[in-house]
């Protein structure tokens, strides 16, 4: 007896219960099979700061087809599936959904809080595998892992003391992100910018001897407390005497008179006369006084 075929594919009853089927058969659960050659994909994890968007469909669809294919190939093939903690991401979002409940975190307290981060990543880690299972995704779900399981915790601790033990890390004074609200440091892709009308402050460097100056723009005078240095572009015809006889300059504030009158290349910023170095400012002015040997 034929059955007329819907004229719009509807995925309700049949997607959710193939997609079952695979799940319950197995078929995308891996074991060691030394008789095969693995192939192993560990899903970038996504943070469980919300749900997944269009970059992750993209994204993780890419490497649905990669592992199904070597599958077919006969390959041992495992897709291994996670979620990220994102902490400080994630505690901003907790902190807004609190606001929200007129709830302060520093009066909930810190057991309380992480009360609240486990239920955020129960709520939102599971909406999100959810979504991935709707995409089909050829996960093996047995499995699935958190970024701060005890067992995945431990492994991170393992290995970065391994590589400290090594000499393949260390640590170092950097250039932070530092946010004066959440007291903590943040990275790039968190730091928002905005454009600002300036004003140019001309600031006079005398030079030691008392047998002259000299004079460079900068936008931002507040930093002129951590300033170490002054450097100059090496051709530059301006302070050719200046490099011969290496002057040095003095600052008046704070007592600084330690400076000195650099004739050394300077990253980006080859094409101005001078610049003044402030390696607690910005990354380049730390890697030059680093590079220059003056740290």
């Amino acid at each position: 007896m034929s059955k007329e075929l819907a004229k719009t594919y509807d995925p309700h009853g049949l997607e959710d219960r193939i997609y079952q089927k695979w799940i319950d058969k197995k078929y995308f659960h891996a074991e060691v099979d030394r008789s095969k050659k693995p192939f192993t994909i560990v899903i970038p994890p996504p943070n469980i700061t919300g749900q997944l968007h269009m970059g992750h469909a993209l994204d993780n669809t890419m490497q649905d087809i990669l592992i199904r294919f070597k599958r077919m190939q006969g390959y041992n093939a495992l897709w291994q599936p996670g979620t990220d903690h994102a902490s400080i991401a994630t505690e901003v979002k907790i902190i807004e959904k609190l606001k929200e409940e007129g709830i302060d975190k520093w009066e909930l307290g810190r057991e309380k809080f992480l009360e609240r981060a486990w239920d955020w990543k129960k709520e939102y880690g599971g909406r999100i595998i959810e979504q991935l299972k709707k995409l089909g995704s050829s996960c093996d779900w047995d499995r699935e892992r958190f970024t701060l399981d005890e067992g995945c915790n431990k492994a991170v601790k393992d290995v970065f003391v391994k590589l400290y033990d090594k000499g393949y890390i260390y640590r170092g004074e950097r250039i932070i992100n530092w946010c004066p609200h959440c007291l903590t440091s943040i990275s790039d892709a968190e730091v928002e910018y905005e454009d600002q009308a300036g004003h140019f402050w001309h600031i006079r460097y005398p030079f030691k001897d008392g047998s002259g100056h000299l004079e460079v723009a900068t936008t931002r005078p507040e930093t002129l407390l951590g300033d170490t240095a002054v450097a100059v572009h090496p051709d530059d015809d301006l302070f050719r005497s200046f490099r011969a006889i290496r002057k040095s300059v003095g600052q008046q504030f704070c007592g600084k008179r330690s400076w000195h009158f650099k004739n050394l290349r300077f990253g980006d910023f080859l094409q101005l006369h001078a610049v003044v170095v402030n390696r607690c400012h910005r990354r380049p002015h730390l890697v030059f006084a680093r590079t220059s040997g003056k740290s």
